[in-house]
């Protein structure tokens, strides 16, 4: 009798999950188990914890999730509070574990921990399965330390000389061990969550393999929003300008390769164009942030960043929490900060011109801010946070987030997540310190500071307010 253990991590889903049905297929008996690291939810230095209460329970809605698809398929998930460290040795000697399948790392955290486990289990056969990317590690044209500096070097060639592989069908059926008992997902207060933290928290989607497959239907043939994507992308507004699938990448409980199957039967039987093309090119980008991560290691965490260059920082305490606040003075960046704080969720429009203006207006080091993201955004995914704000810091110019404001009529979107500014019908609501009779009638802060490369933008909505 042989008995294996499927140790789920960043792949939350039966759906293309090759560690579990190569488990399922090779072994007699099967138990799966999901570990909660302590170190997660860590409080740093900056003064937040690593991973906050959204990213809490929206990692419970999957796991729980996850939890319910076993059942129906016969099998039993043990949740633990400890770490995998501690709980992976210990299920591996109660039930004579002879080999333990899982997702392939990537990140220095997560590779150091699974070289831990498996040294404490020397005797225990480990297979792993590359499952994070829309292309296999395998079948990409380029070895990990020779993947490109630029995205467009990556993807041309990838996409010429590659396909993604095939899905991996959700399995029927799983036989666990009969005295195998699921377990439940540890309370919030295990982690330093107190009650109003958990009872408040309301992440911007729920979590679940049944919630982003209804996503993934929904998007696509439900509605066909998929066919205006390349449009609407950069709003900030609602629900379906956008996929909203990253959440559910982020945990594995959406495959990449599902989503590209989808869009695929979408462009032979509904449309192909711009926007189906684009989304497909967005897989692409997130592979490569993780192939580029995994090429330079610890250094995309380091302020000098993969290239050791400098920035001249001020690192303004009082910045620094303003901008966390949503209290900068600029609605464009404050809403989106808010609608953060607020759901564990930012557009990308918000994330760009949240970096931009934190770096090169606030000048805060560029890694404070991407720790920020990480404690807050349930759609967090390590390489793509790093490098993104990376990108910004480095390589991409300034964003003027009062012409941005301007430029995507963010009047509406202003007003859902700035109360105080609720009743400004016009486009003063982008700026409105440059009305001192309105700003005593609301109570909204002054900007940190205005800047000159501004003026455009602002002498724009004065001449409207003119006429």
């Amino acid at each position: 009798m042989k008995t294996s253990l499927v140790w789920f991590k960043n792949d939350l889903r039966l759906h293309d999950n090759e560690a579990l049905c190569r488990a399922i297929a090779d072994a007699d008996e099967v138990i799966c188990c999901y570990c909660i690291e302590p170190q997660w939810f860590d409080e740093l230095e900056l003064g937040f914890k690593k991973a906050d209460i959204h990213r809490f329970k929206f990692l419970e809605q999957n796991v729980n999730d996850l939890q319910a698809n076993l059942e129906n398929i016969g099998g039993q998930l043990i949740i633990s509070a400890e770490s995998a460290l501690t709980t992976i040795p210990r299920l591996v000697e109660k039930y004579q574990v002879k080999a333990i399948y899982a997702e392939q790392e990537y990140a220095s955290e997560e590779l150091n921990l699974l070289k831990q486990v498996t040294q404490k289990l020397p005797k225990t056969e480990l297979q792993l399965f590359w499952g994070k990317t829309l292309y296999h590690i395998d079948d990409i044209p380029f070895s990990i330390h020779n993947i490109p500096l630029t995205s467009k070097a990556y993807r041309i060639p990838t996409t010429k000389t590659s396909r993604p592989r095939q899905t991996y069908k959700a399995p029927k059926f799983i036989n666990s061990p009969k005295h195998i008992v699921a377990t439940k997902f540890p309370s919030y207060k295990a982690y330093g969550f107190n009650c109003n933290d958990y009872n408040n928290a309301k992440p911007f989607l729920k979590g679940g393999e049944s919630e982003a497959l209804e996503r993934l239907e929904h998007y696509t043939f439900g509605t066909e929003n998929l066919s205006g994507y390349r449009w609407s992308r950069n709003k900030s507004l609602g629900m379906d300008y956008s996929s909203k699938f990253s959440p559910y990448l982020a945990v594995g409980s959406l495959s990449p390769r599902t989503i590209y199957e989808t869009v695929k039967q979408y462009e032979q039987t509904v449309t192909k164009n711009q926007s189906t093309w684009w989304l497909i090119f967005e897989l692409v980008w997130r592979d490569y942030f993780t192939f580029k991560g995994m090429r330079f290691g610890n250094l995309i965490f380091m302020t000098e960043g993969f290239k050791s260059k400098s920035l001249d920082f001020e690192n303004h305490q009082g910045k620094f929490s303003r901008w966390k606040d949503g209290k900068t003075g600029i609605p464009f960046i404050d809403a989106h900060i808010r609608q953060l704080n607020q759901t564990g969720y930012m557009s990308n429009r918000g994330r760009v011109n949240c970096s931009s203006y934190f770096i090169h207006d606030l000048k805060i080091d560029w890694t404070w801010g991407a720790a920020y993201f990480e404690s807050k955004l349930i759609d967090y995914d390590v390489t793509s946070n790093w490098l993104n704000w990376h990108v910004q810091a480095f390589e991409i110019y300034y964003t003027n987030p009062v012409h941005q404001s301007l430029k995507y009529k963010a009047n509406n979107y202003i007003i859902k997540w700035i109360d105080e500014l609720r009743d400004i019908k016009d486009d003063s609501i982008h700026a409105p310190w440059l009305f001192p009779e309105l700003m005593e009638q609301i109570d909204y802060p002054n900007p940190i500071a205005v800047y000159k490369k501004w003026q455009r933008s602002i002498n724009s909505i004065l001449k409207k307010a003119l006429s």
